[in-house]
């Protein structure tokens, strides 16, 4: 399962509950979580980084992430490569319990992924 994809990404289901997550619906308090700090899924040994002025850079499963993210209408909107992998637009939900993100692909109606705040 390539799961780079795994969150910010493609968003590859992993266990997450919905209870105990709230929405973050503004760019100023989804910065506030993630800026300077990494975004992990060890198991897949993603950890990637969300910078302020918009860019993503990690690693995920031995291979390179780079991409561009935007905050669009409340919504989490990303384009990234994985390795020679193109990750078109998508726009995600972003769901916060303690030091977790749950993004959920396709503006909330997608598959979700969840990501721990480092």
């Amino acid at each position: 399962m390539k799961a780079l994809i795994v969150a910010l990404l493609t968003a590859v289901p992993l266990a997450a509950s919905a209870q105990g997550y709230q929405p973050i619906t503004d760019r100023a308090t989804f910065l506030s979580l993630v800026e300077g700090r990494s975004l992990d899924q060890r198991l897949f040994g993603v950890a990637l980084r969300v910078t302020g002025d918009g860019r993503i850079a990690g690693d995920a499963m031995g291979g390179t992430v780079s991409g561009s993210w935007s905050w669009e209408d409340g919504f989490f909107c990303r384009e990234m490569m994985w390795g020679d992998r193109d990750f078109p637009l998508n726009c995600q939900r972003v769901d916060l319990n303690g030091d977790l993100l749950r993004f959920t692909a396709d503006r909330g109606q997608g598959d979700d992924a969840t990501l721990r705040i480092r």
